[in-house]
């Protein structure tokens, strides 16, 4: 009974889902190792153009990866959500305030609610579309 009552909605939507939501995690994760790598020459001119000195990319990494890794974890994903956007939001105003185009850095976030409102049946139903 309980079951019937649990509608999970449509396999599809439900492998679509996690399609996107890791690829969203992996991209994360990509970008969080370049984090913990020593700046070459090219790195360092790209960190002085937008603001951040090469000690602080460790911190940015630990973040991203946080980040990511609760959001692929089915228990703590709209937590991770939340936190993915929240660190996006901060590389939009970043690469803003030195005039960079940040359409990456827009879609990486409305990708992960993407994924998330496929997968999960809760978030549909508070979100339905209209």
């Amino acid at each position: 009974m309980e079951n019937e009552m649990r509608h999970t909605g449509s396999k599809p939507l439900i492998y679509i889902g996690w399609a996107i939501s890791i690829l969203v995690g992996l991209a994360l994760l990509a970008s969080s190792i370049f984090k913990f790598m020593p700046p070459n020459a090219e790195a360092e001119q790209g960190l002085q153009h937008i603001g951040w000195r090469a000690d602080q990319m460790a911190t940015l990494g630990v973040l991203e990866i946080l980040s990511a890794i609760l959001f692929l974890i089915p228990q703590t994903a709209v937590v991770g959500a939340i936190l993915v956007t929240g660190y996006m939001g901060g590389a939009i105003a970043t690469h803003l305030r030195v005039g960079d185009p940040v359409i990456v850095q827009i879609i990486i976030p409305m990708l992960a609610w993407l994924g998330i409102w496929l997968r999960d049946y809760r978030l549909r139903s508070i979100l339905p579309l209209r």
